[in-house]
């Protein structure tokens, strides 16, 4: 039966039994990332750790799983001073990890485009199941951002010579590409997308719920080791190059619609 939770604006929670489903709802704004959407998804996934959901599916509301950081975000941050941008670059590492390290298994049903932040929601998840819709992308140096802490979990994830290729390019690839790099597990019809997650669901039902607790905990220390000083590494170099003027120059042509003029400082 679904329990419909109110209490979020920028997405919905829903329980379908041992099954907790979230939804990123901004489906006008291709469920771009804005500070009210990072603060509602660590509140779910709060509220998703303490219930009693064993497994938490995450999704988009229509065409797209989520294109990056909002308009809105972008035109503030040019104003932002150093500490603030070192706070936005903390909170946003704090949901990549809590996500990576979700204790509960998680999966994610990847409607359409993920894009920058939003291909990081969905291939952190431990399973990453993608709609022939889906494509997938860090387009951070386009702008004249540095990917900096996709870039932890994607070296662990693709190995390097993929993830150079990613994040020097900054091209956006198709799901059957996304599936040979290891980013995708599995590619499914569109109409059958939540089918299939709900499926997965059920098979990792049947083993022990203690096993999975287990084994997610197991390998949350392995990867902590390592990610534990990325991260933070990470962390200064986001907040580093948003003083340079390509930053600048990159978040100002991009809502302008016009081709950069980088100088390279």
């Amino acid at each position: 039966m679904s329990h419909e939770q109110t209490s979020y604006t920028t997405l919905i929670l829903d329980y379908e039994g041992p099954l907790a489903i979230v939804t990123l709802n901004r489906p006008d704004k291709r469920n771009a990332i804005s500070y009210e959407l990072i603060n509602e998804l660590l509140r779910a996934l709060g509220e998703v750790e303490s219930s009693p959901a064993q497994i938490m599916v995450l999704t988009g509301a229509g065409r797209a799983f989520c294109s990056g950081m909002d308009l809105d975000n972008l035109r503030s941050i040019v104003g932002r001073t150093r500490e603030e941008n070192r706070i936005d670059s903390e909170t946003m590492a704090l949901l990549f990890r809590t996500l990576y390290e979700f204790p509960k298994v998680t999966i994610s049903a990847v409607n359409g485009p993920a894009i920058a932040g939003g291909c990081g929601l969905a291939t952190l998840c431990d399973f990453t199941l993608a709609s022939t819709e889906a494509k997938f992308g860090y387009t951070e140096v386009r702008i004249g951002f540095v990917p900096a802490i996709v870039s932890t979990f994607l070296l662990r994830q693709v190995g390097e010579k993929h993830a150079r290729d990613l994040l020097l390019t900054g091209r956006i690839i198709a799901a059957d590409e996304a599936f040979r790099m290891g980013l995708v597990n599995e590619i499914i019809a569109p109409d059958k997308l939540m089918e299939r997650a709900r499926e997965l669901a059920a098979t990792l039902l049947q083993d022990s719920p203690a096993s999975l607790l287990a084994t997610k905990r197991l390998l949350k220390t392995y990867a902590s080791v390592e990610l534990g000083p990325q991260v933070a590494a990470a962390i200064e170099e986001n907040a580093r190059i948003r003083t340079t003027e390509d930053f600048r120059e990159g978040v100002s042509s991009f809502l302008e619609k016009r081709n950069p003029r980088w100088t390279g400082k």
